[in-house]
């Protein structure tokens, strides 16, 4: 396995860990808790964050995939503060835990070769043709800059960093 592969998942593990602590002592109900407009809120962000992970898994296999900023939690979607339009902690959680594990074991069975693959979606071809530079955008900087939103989030809420 290429150096820069095991780069993606040593980040990617690192996100797992983290994305689990930052919702850890969080009950159901504070999942949904949106302090101020606009505020993305963790059911949100997790809601968003797993509507990825198939994407990362078709970009790592060079498949074709629906653009996910037409999904139900894409890039268009806006926190709401109904909170039954999300799934409950647990389920949201064991989402994310699951999602890390297939792109993870979707990275381990690829071959070094995957990161010159192109990137088969027509819109993100302009800017991310290659899965060398979807991946790591889609791994490293989408993820962490949601759970840039969750810390801030946590510490408007008055709880302690993690």
């Amino acid at each position: 396995m290429s150096s820069a592969i095991e780069g993606l998942l040593f980040g990617w593990n690192k996100n797992l860990d983290y994305g689990q602590k930052l919702v850890a002592d969080l009950s159901d109900e504070q999942m949904g808790v949106q302090p101020g407009p606009g505020m993305n809120h963790p059911a949100w962000v997790l809601s968003h964050l797993n509507a990825y992970h198939p994407v990362i898994e078709h970009v790592v296999k060079g498949e074709l995939f629906d653009d996910p900023k037409d999904h139900p939690f894409g890039m268009k979607s806006k926190p709401q503060a109904d909170r039954s339009v999300y799934a409950s902690k647990d389920e949201l959680v064991a989402d994310f835990v699951s999602g890390h594990e297939r792109v993870e074991r979707a990275l381990r069975e690829a071959s070094d070769s995957v990161l010159d693959q192109a990137v088969v979606l027509p819109r993100w071809q302009q800017f991310m043709a290659t899965a060398g530079i979807a991946l790591p955008y889609l791994m490293l900087v989408h993820e962490n800059t949601h759970f840039g939103q969750l810390s801030a989030w946590r510490r408007v809420q008055g709880l302690p960093s993690v």
